[in-house]
């Protein structure tokens, strides 16, 4: 095999199967061990993989209710709200975007009176002009990653 498309295909066979060894790494891609090493150790310098975690349903353990907030928020507090909401153990993803509102924060609870706690504890910040609370009602898609393309050389 040439080392061509080497990371990007070490990456694809990690999405499948995150909990790999090496040895199998390498056998499924054509290479040493060593060579699958030393890739996946320059994919993580590199930060490309940042860490090998488990995929949580955490509707199976009783947090079965998303919320996704979105937020006006006063400019120079963006970065303190954002921080905030980031620390918060429940949020599954704060983003800071364009358009009508300024954040977009996603979390999981355990019911809605869980939520409505949460909620009305980290909107009652000053600097929050304005907030919008939607509950999922299916999750279609949640947590999805895609496989790298591997890039042709020109």
């Amino acid at each position: 095999m040439t080392y061509e498309h080497l990371d990007a295909d070490l990456v694809n066979e990690l999405l499948t199967d995150g909990r790999a060894s090496l040895r199998s790494l390498a056998k499924e891609l054509d290479v040493s061990v060593t060579t699958v090493s030393n890739h996946l150790s320059n994919l993580e310098e590199d930060g490309v993989i940042q860490g090998y975690t488990p995929i949580v349903d955490y509707d199976a353990i009783g947090y079965d209710v998303t919320a996704v907030m979105q937020l006006k928020v006063e400019g120079s507090a963006l970065g303190e709200i954002t921080k905030t909401l980031q620390d918060h153990d429940q949020m599954m993803s704060v983003y800071e975007v364009t358009g009508d509102y300024d954040i977009i924060a996603i979390g999981k609870f355990t019911d809605t009176d869980d939520m409505n706690d949460q909620i009305k504890a980290l909107v009652t910040d000053p600097d929050i002009k304005q907030s919008n609370t939607s509950i999922v009602l299916n999750s279609v898609a949640e947590n999805e990653q895609f496989e790298l393309e591997a890039e042709d050389e020109v």
